[in-house]
């Protein structure tokens, strides 16, 4: 049922991360295309990696993920950008499979942090994360440059 995603499941990807950012209420932000998905996940160099849900043959979700690095602990971890399943395929244990095929890589490959995001309004998710042990990092501050911020950061340095 969790399988790493292959170029077929390209096309099926992207709608999920279309649901995705219509569901965090963001639906203009997410401007990934079917060649970026491809060149990113889909390549011999990946600099993301993808699992998907299957059930009837059919993907219903998906879990994004990539390599980050702790200086203090001079090892790589696993950073999960995106967790989601389609809302008809909720509650029937299929996060669960995704966090745990993700942990067992972690511990598989020797990453010594598994981690992630969670907007603060998600109950259900923050719910089930502090279930499985999860610690919320609340002492930390997220800090983005993107867009217009980042190019005129970089210009005028």
């Amino acid at each position: 049922m969790i399988r790493v995603a292959v170029k077929e499941d390209g096309p099926r990807i992207l709608q999920l991360i279309k649901d995705l950012a219509e569901y965090e209420k963001a639906p203009l932000e997410a401007k990934a295309t079917l060649d970026q998905i491809e060149e990113t996940i889909f390549t011999d160099k990946p600099t993301a990696y993808c699992h998907v849900c299957e059930v009837d043959g059919q993907v219903v979700g998906i879990a994004i993920w990539f390599l980050n690095y702790s200086t203090w602990l001079g090892k790589p971890g696993m950073y999960l950008e995106d967790l989601y399943v389609d809302p008809a395929y909720r509650g029937r244990g299929y996060g669960m499979a995704f966090l745990k095929t993700l942990a067992k890589i972690c511990i598989e490959r020797g990453y010594e942090r598994f981690q992630w995001w969670v907007l603060d309004w998600n109950e259900p998710s923050i719910e089930l994360y502090k279930s499985i042990g999860a610690v919320a990092m609340d002492e930390w501050t997220v800090f983005r440059l993107s867009g217009d911020s980042l190019k005129n950061f970089a210009d005028n340095s």
